[in-house]
């Protein structure tokens, strides 16, 4: 990964932190990517690591970024405006967070099934399979990730941008209550989740309905 143009000794800060903030929006770096290290950026750049140190800080006060302990950094939301209702959400209370997904979920759903394309279809069927063997390996971290991705993609699916702004902001919150929820249960859905695809592929919008709203159920149940 080159970047373009090279950094003026004016501002260095404020260049760079647009130049990482560019590759945040443009999806180059996607949300819940990890970025590359402050070396890398150092050299990527040409500058010094303070002050990529300082230009990836504020983007994490923006809440396009997210700092984890032991990990790295993460992109976590690709707007300011996402980034600012991240951190709201990342206060809510995970019952509160799951039934707003359960609303963004269904709808997303019948949009995917109305207008998903060959692409989507061998994304979510590979996603879905990439889910299944997750679990099957007990792998619980990489299950969670897995879990958000695939959900992730049928709203990419739905091909409604402003949708998925609006789903990318509320991903860390979903992540944290998705592997809080499979700790206390150990439940996978697998069934509802075969279902739930398999009417998206099929384009039957009142299927992805009703699967995407049997799934919540269920969540919000057990």
């Amino acid at each position: 990964m080159t970047f373009g143009k090279p950094v003026r000794r004016s501002s260095l800060i404020s260049q760079v932190t647009e130049q990482l903030r560019d590759e945040i929006c443009s999806g180059r770096w996607a949300v819940g990517a990890k970025i590359p290290t402050e070396t890398a950026l150092s050299e990527l750049t040409g500058t010094g690591r303070n002050t990529v140190r300082e230009a990836v800080q504020a983007l994490v006060h923006t809440g396009l970024l997210e700092r984890r302990q032991g990990s790295g950094t993460y992109v976590v939301a690709t707007s300011d405006v996402g980034g600012t209702l991240g951190k709201y959400f990342a206060g809510a209370h995970e019952r509160d967070v799951t039934e707003l997904r359960q609303a963004l979920d269904v709808t997303a759903a019948a949009l995917a099934a109305r207008r998903r394309t060959p692409d989507d279809i061998t994304r979510l069927q590979s996603l879905l399979d990439e889910r299944f063997r997750c679990w099957a390996e007990s792998d619980t971290e990489a299950a969670v990730a897995a879990d958000v991705t695939l959900h992730r993609a049928i709203v990419e699916a739905s091909h409604n941008a402003v949708y998925l702004e609006f789903y990318d902001s509320l991903l860390p919150s979903i992540a944290q209550t998705v592997d809080r929820h499979v700790h206390a249960t150990g439940a996978g859905f697998h069934d509802e989740h075969r279902h739930l695809i398999q009417a998206i592929v099929d384009g039957d919008e009142t299927a992805a309905t009703t699967a995407a709203r049997d799934l919540f159920a269920e969540l919000l149940t057990t």
